[in-house]
């Protein structure tokens, strides 16, 4: 049985990790706030822009744009986006998982991994899978200069031809204590299909002409696209921190009382005993 001391000092060290867990859930919750309305706001945004793309190629009956040609799969790029850090529950480890999963699922295709995030990049260079590129260390100060490059990276791997298709599997933030496991395919472009909602009565008119729109907007959307898959995994990686500090502080707290219990009866029973050879000391002098 622990010892009254060790039993201290572990209470100790237990409230030492929760104070750092307690104060790595502040720092969470005031990064998410931010994160969490630049996902919200960019949403409208991208939605509306997709539908301009996708009426654009629906309208189109022929094109040239490389982008918006579907080839035959045989090589493939799985975008992987974690986070830079740990500490955010099975957030990164769910990720990783899927992507995992996918690949097998491709294994008669050439499949190539983009890892976005430290957590990816250290888990598939230690593994038998060929990194096409990597970025990480950048979500602490997220910019649109980072989604620029990537998509600028991802756009000329596609148009040279290296790839077929290039998929993205990232957490999409849906509230505070859930996130959406989600895979888009980024390219070929492709436009989502029609719905009954989505039919529409409107001729549009085209300047300069329906050509020269798209090849401008392409790269434009698609710039966009990245910039709201980053800002979603940010405001999700944000939340799952959160929630798994706010776990770890709750646990550290039932463990104390459960120490504090034990540290309690321990020091009774020694205070009981000392009392009991007390007693028997006093009673066998009495006999002397």
């Amino acid at each position: 049985m622990a010892t009254l001391r060790e039993i201290k000092r572990r209470i100790s060290s237990v409230k030492s990790t929760q104070q750092i867990t307690k104060a790595m859930k502040m720092v969470a919750a005031a990064k998410l706030r931010k994160a969490q309305e630049r996902a919200i706001s960019m949403r409208p945004y991208t939605q509306k822009l997709t539908e301009i793309v996708s009426n654009l190629v629906k309208n189109i009956e022929e094109t040239n744009d490389s982008l918006l040609v579907t080839k035959p799969v045989e090589r493939v790029l799985i975008v992987v986006i974690t986070a830079d850090r740990g500490l955010c529950g099975a957030f990164n480890n769910n990720i990783i998982k899927e992507s995992v999963r996918q690949i097998n699922l491709m294994n008669d295709k050439e499949v190539q991994v983009f890892t976005v995030g430290r957590k990816s990049f250290e888990y598939f260079s230690k593994r038998d899978y060929v990194i096409y590129s990597s970025k990480d260390n950048f979500f602490n100060h997220l910019q649109f200069e980072d989604a620029l490059e990537i998509s600028k990276n991802l756009i000329h791997a596609f148009s040279e031809n290296t790839f077929d298709k290039i998929e993205i599997i990232y957490n999409k933030f849906k509230s505070a204590v859930k996130q959406d496991l989600t895979m888009e395919q980024f390219l070929p472009l492709t436009p989502p299909e029609e719905t009954e909602n989505d039919k529409s009565d409107v001729d549009y008119l085209y300047e300069p002409g329906k050509h020269e729109i798209l090849t401008a907007i392409i790269p434009k959307h698609l710039n966009v696209q990245i910039w709201k898959i980053l800002s979603e995994s940010n405001a999700a990686e944000q939340a799952a921190r959160m929630t798994a500090m706010e776990n770890a502080t709750d646990n550290a707290e039932d463990l104390i009382a459960k120490l504090t219990l034990t540290y309690n009866r321990a020091r009774q029973a020694a205070i009981t005993k000392e009392l009991s050879e007390i007693v028997g000391g006093a009673e066998a002098l009495k006999e002397n």
